[in-house]
């Protein structure tokens, strides 16, 4: 049985998208940017951006029942590669060992022009921040 994550606030409702979706004792969150609460893409360059949404990550991943230390495969989308130290200065900021099989992948572009990372996940509900 599928169960919606919701946040507060969902920038996702309009385009008819789910923060994520919890089956069984698996949680598989969409891809989070780096947009506050307004949904507009947060001003700071790339490391801002990261920030955010890894704070957006958290927030969907809590929503869930789960914890970025129960994040057991993330995907993480660039618009830029030369970014890649600054992500994995990121995921050594945000996740911690053992840490979760990735994927990162440069594309042409995002859901908006000044997005420049987004990041999906998904981890285990209700393991406690155990992997």
């Amino acid at each position: 049985m599928f169960e919606r994550v919701i946040t507060q606030p969902d920038n996702y409702e309009p385009f008819l998208l789910s923060q994520g979706i919890k089956f069984g004792d698996l949680l598989f969150i969409s891809g989070q940017a780096g947009a506050g609460d307004d949904g507009k893409i947060v001003e700071g360059g790339f490391r801002a951006q990261g920030e955010q949404a890894f704070a957006n990550l958290a927030r969907a991943l809590e929503a869930g029942g789960s914890s970025l230390k129960d994040v057991v495969k993330v995907t993480i989308f660039v618009t830029d590669m030369g970014n890649f130290k600054e992500v994995v200065e990121l995921r050594r900021r945000f996740f911690s060992a053992p840490y979760p099989a990735d994927t990162i992948a440069e594309i042409k572009a995002l859901y908006d022009p000044k997005a420049m990372i987004e990041i999906e996940a998904i981890a285990a509900a209700g393991a406690g921040g155990e992997r």
